[in-house]
């Protein structure tokens, strides 16, 4: 048996360091261009709705349309598959659901103004 040497090590270290970066990379584009499930449902007393979007696949909203209290939500999806809002823009989170729900608690009882998307 071959005697373990620090280069044998740390080559080793290195490989499962890159395998360990690279799988969850691989995982998030695989999901990248699956559609969310639609939801509706009532949050902090807000009507939130979201549902895949027919005919305007990719662009910014990446194929799906949230609402709040009726008024779209712009929505905007990210290249590692999470999503962002124009109400809570710093802050990726993992579905619409989620952006939708971040949106309304960014609100704090506001109002949704439509969004100029031209």
């Amino acid at each position: 048996m071959p005697e373990l040497t620090r280069r044998t090590a740390l080559t080793a270290t290195a490989a499962l360091a890159a395998a360990t970066v690279a799988a969850p990379r691989a995982s998030a584009e695989e999901h990248h261009h699956d559609s969310p499930d639609a939801f509706d449902e009532v949050y902090k007393g807000r009507r939130i709705q979201g549902r895949p979007a027919g005919g305007h696949h990719g662009g910014h909203h990446g194929g799906y349309r949230v609402t709040v209290d009726g008024v779209e939500l712009h929505l905007m999806r990210n290249a590692d598959g999470t999503w962002i809002s124009v109400v809570s823009h710093y802050d990726p989170v993992p579905t619409p659901r989620a952006a939708a729900r971040a949106a309304v608690d960014e609100l704090q009882g506001a109002r949704l103004l439509p969004f100029p998307t031209n």
